[in-house]
């Protein structure tokens, strides 16, 4: 990664950018820079807040150690958001798939969400997304 430049793509060092949220220093302002920090949580295998960031009725259905795996099985490429709402981000997130076993890149792969935030307890949320 270039160091002047966050994971999430924002043109801002990661250290001025991403990592306070996912240190728990400050709190994402809006649904977008929540996204963008669960993209950087991807890339820096940051699983405690990925979880810590999904809304509470949802944690069920995500595990620590299924995200972890994820996280880590694939080379994080780039993120691009499509579009926003207040509570809404569409996104394409792209990463290569790793060979666990020789830790080799089979194929570039697009996840393409578009994904629900809620705030609340002033707090941002991720909730759930429709995939594409």
């Amino acid at each position: 990664m270039n160091l002047t430049n966050c994971y999430c793509g924002s043109h801002k060092s990661f250290q001025d950018c991403c990592e306070p949220y996912i240190k728990g220093i400050q709190k994402a302002p809006t649904a977008e820079a929540l996204m963008r920090s669960r993209y950087s949580a991807y890339v820096t295998q940051a699983v405690d807040y990925l979880v810590a960031t999904t809304h509470i009725s949802q944690r069920k259905f995500h595990f620590k150690k299924e995200i972890f795996h994820w996280a880590c099985g694939n080379k994080w490429l780039k993120l691009e958001i499509l579009s926003t709402t207040k509570n809404t981000v569409e996104f394409k997130a792209y990463y290569c798939e790793m060979q666990s076993n020789q830790n080799k890149i089979l194929e570039t792969q697009i996840h393409h969400e578009k994904s629900t935030f809620v705030f609340e307890n002033g707090s941002w949320f991720y909730v759930n997304g429709i995939f594409y």
